[in-house]
């Protein structure tokens, strides 16, 4: 089968490589232009640049499946401006906008999709490493922690985050199907899957 599938976030490819290692007909969308040249070096992938933009360029339905994993966390706006913003009720409305804008463009250019991110209330947050509590800190107290662990820890990120947790995903993906990954009985992250009608 020669579905035409987009790897949204996809980065160097290296991950939809693993998960189908030998189908060609892929398409990788990312803002790194590094890994988006890797992607094709590497795999011999199609790749499109992307900008912090809300629509994808494409159109409806251009792709049998869009695979999309640990992506949608980080649309949350441009990054220079959201990673300042210090007010947690101003940053989740924005990000939940740039959020609910992809999701309606995920469901528009593919006919199924799998959307996987990590969920909000594990014990260790993913892109810090530290105790789940994290991410239920101020918005300001959040940003100081980050930046403090950022000066010495292994695992360093930016804060332009926001974690799904149950209630979001099912909002953002109304016409798919929720699943949870668990990890020793704990929920470690959600997946929205759709299949062709």
């Amino acid at each position: 089968m020669d579905a035409r599938i987009l790897d949204l976030g996809g980065g160097s490819g290296a991950h939809i490589h693993a998960v189908l290692p030998e189908h060609k007909n892929v398409t990788v969308c990312d803002i790194s232009v590094d890994d988006l040249r890797k992607a094709r070096e590497r795999y011999g992938y199609r790749t499109v640049e992307l900008s912090e933009t809300d629509s994808l360029p494409f159109s409806d339905r251009e792709f049998d499946f869009c695979f999309c994993s640990s992506v949608i966390e980080h649309v949350t706006g441009p990054k220079r401006q959201v990673t300042t913003i210090t007010d947690g009720g101003q940053f989740r409305s924005i990000a939940r906008r740039h959020q609910l804008r992809l999701a309606a463009e995920i469901a528009r250019v593919s006919r199924s999709y799998y959307v996987q991110t990590p969920y909000r209330y594990f014990v260790i947050e993913s892109h810090t490493w530290l105790p789940g509590l994290v991410v239920l800190l101020p918005r300001k107290q959040q940003i100081a922690v980050i930046a403090a662990f950022n000066k010495f820890w292994f695992k360093k990120t930016s804060p332009d985050w926001h974690l799904l947790d149950w209630p979001e995903m099912t909002e953002t993906f109304p016409d798919a199907v929720i699943y949870r990954e668990r990890f020793l009985f704990l929920t470690k992250s959600l997946m929205a899957i759709r299949t062709a009608a």
